[in-house]
């Protein structure tokens, strides 16, 4: 793999520059990864047909990202440079800095050298964001005020706020897009979220410092990352309550169902002592893990391509990317990208799919 450093800068909010350039192609994949560089303030996105890597700064420190069904615009969200976002999500030490302020960036995820089309002002420390399939109305976790921000696409502004759980983090759509269910790291609930009326509908106990949710392809089940028990919840969704409890790896974060509903894959990232690099498998129907997959320093955030044949894990403590072949389970690439990347997301374009679950 060759590599080409460019100049960089940032004029004003406009994005401008190619810091990384790859040659590394993947005959069998297309689309693009995007990754939230947490650590660097900044945003790659990997071109899975050239292996062009390109990386452009952002005026706030990325936490998450997300792509609308439609595939425009590109969300991404985190604390203002000047305020920084806490350590405490990379090293997995507790959760401080809750008076960061926060922002939204919209952006053409086509061409990332285009100014930001909007900066929207959103609650404190802020963590997540996931959009409507349309993508009318974006919901960002607001951690440091124990909210959920509504935020309107077309009027570029945060419209309400839902009161969740203590210090709420990762969060997904159900796949009919009727609930939003969002991970409170320090009561060790789920607040779910009814979409018609947006407001908590329950509040689900689930275990210590849940981090991330993500629900099975039909919506029945929904699995929950326990950072602080190593272990991943299982919430029958039509009981509203955990079922079972899995074992995985150090310090769960993300986790992902595939498109047919047959394994979920969970993240683990471990301490800033001892991390993880393991990507616990879980086969849904026997609920126990029955692979790892060995992915990068410190595994973070999951995606999974629209196809379901490649998963994509962003690795803090390596700076990179590991694609995963779901046909093998084996890392087929790892590519570097901005430094400590956090979330992720896949995107084809011209091809929708109803939310990021």
């Amino acid at each position: 793999m060759k590599r080409l450093i460019v100049g960089l800068r940032l004029t004003g909010t406009a994005l401008i520059g190619i810091m990384l350039v790859s040659t590394t192609a993947f005959a069998d994949t297309s689309g693009y990864v995007f990754t939230a560089n947490e650590a660097a303030n900044s945003l790659s996105r990997i071109d899975l047909s050239s292996g062009l890597v390109e990386t452009v700064p952002l005026p706030i420190a990325p936490h998450n990202v997300d792509v609308s069904g439609t595939g425009q615009p590109l969300l991404v969200v985190g604390a203002m440079v000047m305020a920084g976002h806490g350590e405490a999500d990379n090293d997995m030490a507790g959760m401080e800095g809750h008076d960061e302020a926060g922002l939204l960036a919209v952006l053409d995820p086509l061409d990332l050298a285009k100014p930001p089309r909007a900066l929207i002002p959103v609650g404190e420390h802020p963590a997540h964001v996931v959009a409507l399939s349309d993508g009318s109305f974006a919901f960002v976790t607001n951690a440091g005020e124990n909210t959920v921000g509504v935020v309107d696409l077309t009027a570029g502004k945060m419209i309400a706020r839902i009161p969740t759980g203590a210090y709420p983090h990762g969060m997904r759509l159900s796949p009919d897009e009727s609930s939003l269910l969002v991970a409170n790291v320090e009561d060790g609930s789920v607040s779910l979220i009814d979409m018609a009326t947006w407001q908590e509908a329950a509040r689900i106990p689930v275990g210590k410092a849940p981090v991330q949710v993500g629900f099975l392809p039909d919506g029945s089940r929904a699995y929950v990352s326990l950072r602080d028990e190593d272990a991943v919840a299982v919430i029958d969704l039509s009981l509203r309550k955990v079922t079972s409890r899995i074992p995985v790896g150090r310090g769960p974060i993300q986790l992902h169902a595939n498109a047919d509903g047959q394994y979920v894959f969970v993240a683990n990232q471990g301490s800033k002592e001892r991390p993880d690099n393991r990507v616990s498998v879980i086969d849904v129907a026997k609920g126990v893990v029955v692979t790892e997959i060995k992915a990068g320093k410190a595994a973070h955030g999951v995606d999974i391509s629209y196809d379901g044949q490649s998963v994509f894990v962003t690795n803090v403590a390596d700076d990179t990317v590991s694609m995963v072949d779901l046909a093998t389970f084996k890392v087929t690439a790892t590519l570097q990208v901005g430094d400590g990347p956090n979330g992720i997301a896949y995107l084809q374009p011209q091809t929708s799919r109803l939310n990021n679950n």
